[in-house]
């Protein structure tokens, strides 16, 4: 007997497990790890070869994050915590896609992983109370409940440019990077974006080509990232202040260890506010944004002037006038999309091998078969890579054919933006739980702190239902308009709000999200978000229907 099954008169129809989980990613992996302690049969259903997500597809040039590496991990197992060692501030991708897979053989879920598996289609029976998942090769899995742990930025998009496939040299998009080695030496090279995947990619292969020639449509804000060795013995002393770190982790309004600057910009001097902006950007990290004062982390007149501050510090950084002003945003403020921490990235713009085409004075009239011809000359290049992001956050969503009751999709649902309960559920989709997306507080945060707590919720949902004997749960609808009114408010007056990006759901390369800003993010903060679904857990679920 199934562990979830109710004791009804008449049996009702088992499915082949109890929990089917959509990604081995850093959501993927926990879930299940939750998942087996409640004594669950659950399975993860995952696309690649092995777990990762992000860190698994990504393995371009210069990928890494941007969260302090001991920021990153897990927090739930002090064992787990113990046994690894960081070995840089901010780890690229290879080191990270090791930590996963470590974790994954710590806790013993490889087992329990479907790997090289393509989820087409997600169909809701209503007779049954069950998920039948439809893989790419035909085959057919069910579950009584659904969890996605897709990824936010997992449906990758190339520009809608004419020729895109007629390119006879190697042509890569970042997320499709391949795990044979890429030969970039002597190679004449395109960069398509410069956006934050872009700007990494720039930053680590400029001084390895034959030339590079970067073509942008829209700058971005960029920082120094500051990366740098972890030593053994910074090391231990990172692991004996674990719950110290982890503790700032959970207060942060980001799920950071750094916090805004509580002094008023307006009680300070010129000089006393110059001081603390140099202090900030001169720190490995994300303090060049969020350690800021309070009143530049929203549109005004403080933002404005920070703004032009990190302007100059782009002049500084780059010889050539024109360039510099060309790499410096003129349609947003600093911190109205997420910056991008980088490394050597403007000083690569100071190299003979490396040219801007800047693509607002000659756009690209189409992809050819020896390389990129804009409005002014064709290009020709032994490798393109395009580093034009994502059909970001439902993107992913989009990609399955989900479906619930009376058949409705939720593309179709999701048209004009997500609609959730917490962003944890779905009204029309029983028994379906997203534990990394829309209208969360995880898209808001350092991404593992936030998965964590979207997992344990989860999880105690489903101990919940277990315990009061019940099959089935569902927002209702007022609940669900509720929340999605209350984001969409606390949306308005954001710096997010500012401009177009992915944050957004903003993508030209995507029908229907070429002019765009759809109300994606919880932005009151990490710890309020936790706050309220705390409340609502302690409180019986109230905005829930069980059944």
């Amino acid at each position: 007997m199934s562990l979830l099954e109710t004791s009804q008169q008449e049996p009702v129809k088992q499915p082949d497990h109890d929990v089917l989980i959509i990604g081995a990613g850093v959501s993927g992996i926990y879930m299940l790890h939750r998942a087996r302690e409640l004594g669950l049969d659950a399975k993860v259903v995952e696309a690649g070869s092995g777990v990762g997500g992000t860190w698994y597809w990504n393995r371009y040039p210069g990928a890494r994050f941007d969260s302090e590496s001991y920021t990153y991990g897990y927090s739930f197992d002090k064992e787990i915590l113990q046994n690894w060692n960081w070995s840089e501030r901010f780890a690229g991708q290879p080191e990270t896609e090791r930590y996963l897979n470590f974790v994954t053989d710590k806790l013993n879920l490889r087992d329990d992983m479907l790997f090289n598996n393509t989820v087409a289609s997600a169909i809701f029976d209503e007779s049954s109370d069950v998920w039948s998942l439809t893989l790419a090769d035909g085959r057919t899995l069910t579950s009584r409940f659904l969890i996605t742990a897709i990824g936010i930025l997992s449906a990758a998009t190339k520009p809608r440019v004419e020729g895109v496939e007629s390119f006879e040299g190697q042509a890569y998009h970042t997320y499709y990077w391949p795990k044979e080695p890429v030969e970039l030496s002597g190679k004449k090279v395109a960069v398509i974006g410069t956006g934050a995947t872009g700007v990494q990619v720039i930053g680590a292969i400029a001084d390895k080509v034959d030339s590079l020639t970067v073509f942008q449509r829209t700058p971005n804000w960029c920082a120094p990232l500051g990366n740098a060795p972890i030593d053994s013995d910074e090391m231990t002393k990172i692991k004996a202040r674990y719950d110290e770190i982890f503790s700032h982790v959970q207060k942060s309004p980001g799920g950071f260890e750094h916090y805004p600057d509580r002094r008023s910009y307006h009680d300070l001097s010129e000089e006393e506010r110059l001081e603390h902006w140099e202090r900030i950007y001169q720190l490995p990290g994300f303090p060049v944004w969020i350690s800021n004062f309070v009143e530049t982390l929203v549109p005004g007149e403080p933002n404005q002037r920070y703004s032009e501050f990190i302007a100059n510090k782009i002049r500084s950084r780059v010889t050539n006038p024109e360039v510099a002003e060309k790499l410096i945003p003129k349609d947003h403020p600093f911190g109205a999309r997420r910056v991008p921490l980088e490394t050597n990235y403007y000083e690569a713009y100071n190299r003979d091998n490396v040219r801007l085409v800047d693509l607002n004075e000659t756009p690209i009239e189409r992809i050819t078969s020896r390389g990129i011809k804009t409005s002014a000359q064709e290009h020709e290049f032994d490798i393109i890579i395009f580093a034009t992001g994502f059909d970001a956050v439902t993107g992913s969503f989009d990609r399955i054919n989900i479906r619930g009751t009376g058949g409705q999709k939720l593309k179709d649902k999701w048209r004009d933006g997500p609609i959730t309960y917490l962003g944890n559920q779905v009204r029309g989709f029983p028994n379906m739980a997203i534990v990394a997306g829309p209208q969360s507080g995880t898209l808001s945060s350092n991404f593992p702190p936030g998965i964590e707590f979207a997992v344990e919720w989860t999880a105690e949902l489903l101990e919940y239902m277990r315990e009061h004997n019940y099959q089935r749960f569902e927002p209702d609808d007022k609940a669900e308009s509720k929340w999605t009114q209350d984001i969409a408010d606390s949306f308005k007056g954001t710096l997010f709000s500012q401009t177009h990006s992915w944050v957004t759901g903003y993508n030209s390369n995507v029908d229907g999200h070429e002019d765009t800003k759809r109300c994606m993010l919880y932005s009151k903060g990490a710890p309020n978000y936790r706050k309220h679904l705390r409340t609502v857990a302690a409180n019986d679920y109230p905005g829930i229907v069980f059944s």
